[in-house]
C-alpha cells in the first residue's frame, strides 16, 4: 500500500464502468490463460476483444476489470468466465465491492439501512448524503467535480441494478429524487 492509498479512502476509478459482464467474461478468460503482457496488448488493443470504439476505452475498461479481478483468484475468474448469468453477476459484484470501497460502503450503509427499515426507495438525496458522510472520512471527495459525482452515482446505481438490488436506473437523475415519494430506486429483495 502506498502513502497515497493510505491518505485516499475513496477512489473514483469505478467511473470506468459498471459490472461489465460480457467484458469481464473475456478478461477472466485472459487471466485464467495467464496471457503475457504482449498477449494482453494483442487481445485488448489489436484484436479489440472488448469491442470498444477506441484503444483508449478498451485499455481503460480492461484495466478496471483486471484490477477488480486481480483482488480475487482463479476460482472466481472461472465462475465469471463460464458461470450462469446470475452466478457471474454476483461474482462480479463481489469483486467490484472488494475493489471499490465507495461501492462497498454504500451497500453496507445505505442499502443495508433501507433494507432494515423496510424503506424500499433509495433516492438521489441518499446518494448525496452518503457522499457528504464519505467526505468526512476522506476530504479529497470535496474536490470531485459535479460531473464525477454524477457519473459515480450513475455507475453505482447501475451496478446495483445489474446485481438486482434495485429494480432499474431508469429514473431521471435530475428529478426531485430527494423525498421518499419522489423518484427513487426500488429495492429488490434478494431471495435465497
Amino acid at each position: 500500500m502506498t502513502n497515497n492509498d493510505k491518505i485516499t479512502a475513496y477512489k473514483g476509478d469505478i467511473v470506468a464502468g459498471s459490472l461489465l459482464i460480457v467484458e469481464s467474461r473475456i478478461i477472466s478468460e485472459l487471466l485464467l490463460d495467464k496471457v503475457s503482457e504482449d498477449g494482453w496488448h494483442q487481445a485488448i488493443v489489436i484484436d479489440n476483444l472488448l469491442q470498444k470504439r477506441s484503444p483508449v476505452a478498451a485499455k481503460r475498461q480492461a484495466r478496471l476489470i483486471k484490477n477488480r479481478l486481480s483482488l480475487t483468484g482463479p476460482d472466481l475468474w472461472e465462475m465469471i468466465h463460464i458461470g450462469a448469468a446470475d452466478l457471474s453477476t454476483q461474482a462480479l459484484l463481489a469483486a467490484a465491492i472488494k475493489h471499490s470501497r465507495l461501492l462497498g460502503d454504500f451497500m453496507e450503509t445505505v442499502v443495508k439501512m433501507h433494507w432494515r427499515t423496510f424503506n424500499q426507495k433509495i433516492t438521489i438525496r441518499d446518494w448525496k448524503n452518503y457522499l457528504e458522510t464519505c467526505a468526512q472520512v476522506d476530504p479529497k471527495i470535496n474536490k470531485w467535480t459535479d460531473s464525477t459525482r454524477s457519473k459515480l452515482k450513475q455507475i453505482v446505481f447501475r451496478i446495483l441494478a445489474e446485481a438486482k438490488y434495485i429494480d432499474s436506473t431508469s429514473v431521471d437523475f435530475h428529478n426531485k429524487g430527494s423525498t421518499s415519494r419522489g423518484g427513487g430506486f426500488e429495492i429488490t429483495p434478494k431471495r435465497g
